[in-house]
């Protein structure tokens, strides 16, 4: 017995998919990669797809995507089959439902004054609830609210506070550098900023050019953090003085990426240096040894 179950387990265990779809589930801000199986799909189709709870409609937005890696431990979970006209009924109850819920939801919140703002409403039909999303700037006193919904819509009630970079990914729009949001695109995970990074890379802390639509410090400034950490090492401090081919002179900017001095003479007149020009008139302190030190401290503090 125990030998002919063995094969049996083998066989259950499917060979990864050839090719991947990728699908963008409505009210999704990004698309994932599904397993089409034997289906025929091209871009633009309605499906319905697995998802963590129940099926979901989406939309095909890339085709026949080769699955080089051939990755057998990630299970992808699996297109069911084309949208039908149930499936687009169904959608269309559904989003009639939340768009009554959030009226329903935003009367609510004003006639009990509640310290909280409206986000986005989700009905998931499979588990008979709707879910609120809100923003606030602190806790907020809900369950009068959940228990007025409740009886109004007559299902589970579930609210969740988000933050408003969660907020700014669900709206959307464009950031100062004129494209698309990040977060609202690629972007699936939030990363701590600070301000430092800002500092690192020369930009000038207005909060009005270094802050998203968000209000919060802009996700991009972390992207290229490490190269200006990288290349900011060997350049001297802005404000610095320093002597020059030229005669001494005060450091009044950086050009951190072209590893330029932009530098005031005694004189008054401005000069730009490349790196190489002023090595030999960099002050000592800026070379290795200065970090060396805090390593020969360690042993001596164990």
């Amino acid at each position: 017995m125990n030998t002919q179950e063995k094969p049996n387990r083998q066989e259950i265990k499917k060979p990864p998919p050839k090719f991947l779809i990728g699908v963008r589930v409505l009210n999704e801000t990004t698309s994932e990669l599904f397993d089409p199986g034997p289906l025929s799909l091209r871009v633009g189709m309605d499906v319905v797809v697995e998802a963590g709870r129940g099926t979901r409609v989406g939309t095909v937005a890339s085709n026949k995507i080769p699955n080089f890696r051939q990755a057998a431990a990630r299970n992808f979970r699996r297109v069911l089959r084309v949208a039908t006209e149930n499936d687009h009924q169904a959608l269309a109850r559904k989003k009639n439902l939340e768009t009554e819920a959030r009226s329903l939801c935003s009367s609510k919140i004003d006639e009990l004054k509640l310290p909280m703002n409206l986000s986005r409403v989700v009905h998931v039909p499979e588990a008979n609830k709707t879910i609120f999303f809100f923003t606030a700037e602190g806790r907020v006193d809900f369950r009068q609210l959940i228990k007025d919904l409740a009886a109004s819509l007559r299902h589970r009630i579930e609210m969740k506070q988000v933050g408003v970079r969660d907020e700014a990914r669900v709206i959307a729009g464009y950031g100062v550098c004129g494209e698309s949001l990040c977060c609202a695109t690629f972007l699936k995970d939030f990363s701590p900023v600070t301000i430092r990074m800002a500092k690192d890379q020369g930009l000038a802390l207005n909060p009005s050019k270094i802050s998203g639509v968000c209000g919060r410090l802009m996700c991009c400034l972390q992207y290229e953090h490490d190269n200006y950490r990288k290349l900011i090492k060997p350049l001297p401090k802005t404000g610095a003085r320093l002597d020059t081919p030229d005669g001494p002179g005060k450091v009044i900017n950086l050009e951190i990426l072209n590893q330029r001095i932009v530098v005031r003479l005694n004189d008054e007149s401005i000069m730009h240096y490349d790196l190489d020009e002023l090595k030999e008139y960099l002050p000592a302190k800026k070379a290795q040894p200065e970090k060396k030190r805090p390593d020969k401290e360690k042993p001596r503090k164990n």
